[in-house]
Parts: C-alpha cells; structure tokens; sequence
C-alpha cells in the first residue's frame, strides 16, 4: 500500500523508539513512534476544525521540527499539504493562495506580515495559525487521537506544489501518495539507502528535491533525516560528523560554496561514515565535480528530477567506475525516452525533447486541464521541456530547455554548451548564457557570470576564453559580469529572467 499513512504506521509498529528525524538547533528529536502520534493530533485537529479530506494546508516557515510534522501529518490525515515558496513575490504568493484553495495557513511569526500583506489580494478567508517552527509541540494540548479517519488511498492527492518557472503564473502540481512513495523509493532504489542510513537535508523542505529526497525517502524506508533551519557552510561538515551522516542531498551552488569555503584537513571532524553527496536541481558542471571529489575525497553522484515527477527521474550509478561526469545518468524506476518534434523516438545520440513515464508522474496540474493535456499523453508519458540525448549505455545528456534554445541565425545552440564553456574558467562562479533580439542573425547570445569570492577577471579575459573554447560563431556577442544570478528556491538559476533584468526584453 503506497500511502503516508501505511508507512508511518508500519514503522511505529516495527521500530517505535528509531529515530525519525533530528532537529539540531532547538536540540530535538523525533522517534516514529512520537511521529504516528503527532500525525493522529494534527488529524484531530483539523477535522475538529471542520475540514475534510482533501482540504488543502498551507505551510510558511523554513525547515524545522515542525514543518516536517506538518508535511507528514498533513499527508497522514488525508489532506493536502500546499507549501508556500519564502523566495516567491508579494503577486506570486497572492496568486498561489487564491489558486489553491487552502483552507489554513500555518506560518512564522517572522513570517507573517509577507502572509498578511499577500492576502490582502485573497477573496476568500483563510485561517492563519502562528507558531513556532522549533517549539516541540505546536498544537493544543487537548488534541489527541481522531475516533476515526477517512481511509486514504494510493490515488488520493497528497501534495500540492507549485512551480517556481520563470515566466508566466507558477503551475501547480498535484502529486498523489503513490507518487510522493515512488518518488521516495526511487531515491532508496538510486542509492542503495537502507534503514541504518542518516540523511542530511540541507535544502528547504518547501521545494520537491528535499521534500521527496530527503523526507519522503527517509518516511518509506524508515531511516533517520537530519534537518537543520538552514544550509551553513560552516556548519555543513560539523553536522554530517555531530550527527553521523552517511550521505547529503545539496544543490551545485551549495558545492561551490563549499569547495570555496570550507576545509576539512585538521578539524578533526568524524567523515568516515560518509558515503556520498547527491547534487540535483540544476546542472553540475563536471569542473566544479571534480574540484569537490578532489577537494574533500566525498564522491558526488549527479542526478536530475522535477517537481512533476516528485523529484527523482535520472541518477547517477553509484559506483563511482559507472558515472559519466556531465550526465545526470539513467532512468531509476521510472522509465525514460527521446522523441522528435513529431513523437517519434529517435536514435541514440540524438537530440530531443526527454519524455519520462513511471508511477512517480503525476496526476495533474491543478485546474489546469489544458496545460495538463499537453503535458501528460494519455498513455501516461510525460514532456518534460528538456532537450537531450541518450548515450548507448542509457545515460543522458540534457543540451537545454525547449523553451531556452538560442536560435541564431537558423542554428539551434544550446545555452547549456555556453555556460560548460564559462565554468572552465578558474574565476567563474555560476554562468548562464541565454538569447538576445538581433537584428542580423534574429537572436544573439549574452553570457552572464557571477565572479567567485576574492577572484578577479576582466570582460575581456572571459571573451578570449569563450572565443578558444566555443569558436567565433557560438562565442558569447555580450557578457555581464552580475553581483549575483536570478534563482529559485533550489539554487537553479532561472536563465529566461536574465534578458528581462537587464533591460532586453
């Protein structure tokens, strides 16, 4: 049975005194058994409150003991868990709200007054509940155990997220319980985990990766997550050793941040348990791989996934001999192809839009029944927007998004290939190159590149070194060096609002 439910209650029966999940600042923790207790309050409360199931919950704070109780709870009960992105704009978080239908919002105090001020743009009431993201209990006392609950099936919608994109309203993604489980069990499946295993998730839990990978992977195997308020660069090597973590899930930024400040020769710190990173979200440049490996002995296994997917679709094998730098590997559970603009699937080694199917892909986008029809095959196939192609052993290279070719002068370029080019240079912290209007040749290309800390570099130093590494025809027209790159709240950059901030578009 692939339900929340099924699986918390399987593990507080088997192993009630494990460690679920750690919560090192406030100093708590959390054993199954505390969690199954905590997900049957959070179910008392809110049909004592007159919801029902599939009511939609919200949730605006960042990790912590309790926003994890309120995705597993929220799921335990029968309802819908729609988290609330902290990097989305006032008009955004308004329209999300609206959109969503979410009948309670749990949120910070920190956080509150971004809340009020978004839903001064609601035209329905929505209940706000304060509280205290690290407090060990949050609800009242009086709640306990529910007489009854609705029984919960593998189809019935578990999760409500929506896409952060970069143009456009965000799309929300309905997610069911069986997918959140596939999602989890392909991430167990991808990297061998097994219950002994700690995880430790630097990433936000409002974002699929973290939700899926390091959550929900940890809720169906019944290991342990630990689950600190924030990434730390200075705190990232002591807690994997504090804590014994085995693995870590990061984003590429998270990586740079670490190659460039933090050290573990002569901290004395206990790594020898740990067996390996996981990089998602965005491409890993092979540079930056090897810098990390090199630097700190950890081996990183790149993988790919999307929210539509609940997060795992490619990962690299883990043996290190198997993985191909560059490629976020092959198809784990789920299964994976390449068409042409046409449908058809085309030979290895070409180029075309990735296609994944399996039973992590969603149900639908929420009230979205176009969008959803061109984006689900009635037999079950999913587009993906990504371009690619797969290699002879099945691994596969992503060249770009469909939406983000540059197509100059009739040539289609993938800004992927650009920004491999840019991160060579030793001073390049992150790239992204993207399309520019031009009169001549229809679109130009605009390399952008953010510098890393006490590193310097001239325009035309970087011309120079994309002019020997692309040649003339794909070399950047422009390049701006930024203070910093758009992002989303998984470090991705969001390369189509490059144009538009620098007065393009």
């Amino acid at each position: 049975m692939r339900t929340i439910r099924y699986f918390v209650d399987k593990h507080a029966a088997e192993q009630p005194d494990k460690t679920f999940l750690v919560a090192p600042e406030p100093g708590l923790s959390l054993s199954y058994a505390g969690l199954q207790q905590s997900c049957l309050k959070l179910a008392d409360f809110y049909y004592s409150k007159g919801l029902v199931k599939g009511d939609k919950v919200s949730f605006m704070m960042g990790n912590s003991i309790q926003s994890a109780k309120i995705i597993v709870g929220t799921m335990y009960a029968g309802l819908v868990v729609a988290p609330l992105n902290l990097q989305a704009q006032p008009d955004q978080l308004t329209y999300v709200l609206e959109h969503s239908d979410c009948k309670l919002v749990f949120v910070t105090e920190f956080q509150k007054e971004r809340l009020d001020a978004a839903m001064q743009g609601v035209k329905r009431p929505i209940e706000v509940m304060v509280i205290d993201r690290n407090a060990e209990e949050v609800l009242p006392h009086t709640c306990g155990a529910p007489e009854s609950l609705p029984p919960v099936s593998e189809d019935d919608a578990a999760l409500l997220l929506y896409t952060s994109g970069t143009t456009g309203v965000p799309k929300g993604v309905i997610l069911t319980n069986k997918n959140m489980c596939a999602g989890g069990e392909y991430v167990i499946q991808a990297h061998d985990l097994v219950q002994d295993d700690v995880a430790l998730c630097s990433l936000v839990l409002y974002h699929i990766n973290a939700l899926v990978v390091s959550l929900m992977s940890t809720v169906v195997l019944g290991s342990t997550v630990v689950v600190p308020n924030k990434f730390s660069v200075g705190e990232f090597w002591p807690l994997i050793s504090d804590y014994r973590c085995t693995w870590f899930s990061v984003v590429p930024t998270i990586i740079s941040y670490l190659v460039s400040g933090s050290e573990i020769n002569g901290q004395g710190y206990q790594l020898e348990q740990l067996r390996f990173g996981r990089s998602a979200s965005s491409a890993l440049p092979p540079s930056l791989h090897h810098q990390f490996e090199e630097k700190f002995k950890v081996g990183i296994v790149e993988t790919m996934g999307l929210t539509e997917t609940a997060a795992p679709v490619f990962s690299n094998p883990m043996d290190p001999a198997k993985r191909k730098y560059g490629s976020p590997g092959c198809a784990v559970g789920n299964t994976a192809k390449i068409i042409d603009e046409h449908g058809k699937d085309v030979p290895r080694g070409t180029i075309g839009e990735i296609m994944i199917k399996g039973d992590n892909v969603m149900k639908e986008y929420y009230k979205n029944p176009e969008v959803t029809a061109k984006t689900l095959e009635p037999d079950g196939w999913l587009h993906t927007g990504d371009l690619g192609y797969m290699d002879d052993d099945g691994f596969v290279f992503v060249t770009g998004r469909l939406k983000e070719l540059i197509i100059k002068g009739g040539e289609n370029i993938a800004p992927r290939e650009i920004d491999e080019a840019a991160y060579k240079h030793p001073a390049v912290l992150d790239a992204a190159a993207v399309g520019i209007p031009d009169q001549h040749y229809g679109e130009e290309i605009l390399l952008c590149v953010t510098l890393k800390p006490d590193c310097a570099c001239t325009l035309e130093e970087l011309g120079a070194h994309c002019l020997e590494h692309l040649g003339k025809y794909k070399s950047p027209k422009e390049i701006r060096i930024l203070e910093e790159m758009p992002k989303g709240p998984s470090g991705k950059i969001q390369r189509l609002k490059l144009p538009e901030m620098l007065g393009y578009k």
